[in-house]
């Protein structure tokens, strides 16, 4: 029972001598000068006036080119740190690899592998005679992302 006691009166005390240290710190801050008002022009409607003459800004930055290998690089490099980890580097061939997993176990085999090289062969094959041309092979290479077209507002 003692142990109740000491602790509501531990407790009436602290709660006093925050509510007095509150106190005391506002009256402080009631006492406190005001801010320094700032000069007033004389004519309100005059418009302020500064010498451009010698005024100079700093220089405008310059735009710099990102070369081909620079943009490739910030492709794979996610949080912009300079350095590719392994995960990064993963990271960008999980659709293509999801896409190849046609059972979605999480496991490439052979014959999805082959599926999809066959698939890919015979859609190249516009002649159907089992060998690609030039022409023909060029239609395998990845599609560049081509440019959005510009709105015609």
């Amino acid at each position: 029972m003692s142990r109740i006691l000491l602790g509501l009166f531990l407790g009436l005390m602290l709660a006093s001598v925050g509510l007095y240290w509150w106190q005391g710190r506002a009256a402080v801050e009631a006492n406190a000068p005001p801010p320094p008002r700032p000069e007033l022009p004389r004519d309100p409607d005059a418009l302020p006036i500064a010498d451009s003459a010698n005024l100079t800004g700093p220089e405008p930055p310059e735009a710099s080119e990102l070369t081909r290998e620079q943009r490739r690089f910030f492709r794979y490099d996610r949080n912009r740190d300079l350095v590719i980890t392994r995960n990064e580097m993963l990271s960008t061939r999980s659709d293509a690899f999801r896409d190849l997993d046609k059972d979605g176990n999480n496991l490439l085999t052979f014959e999805e592998w082959a599926v999809t090289t066959a698939d890919r062969f015979d859609a190249a094959d516009t002649d159907r005679n089992g060998k690609l041309t030039a022409k023909e092979f060029a239609t395998t290479a990845p599609r560049r992302a081509t440019a959005r077209p510009v709105c015609k507002c």
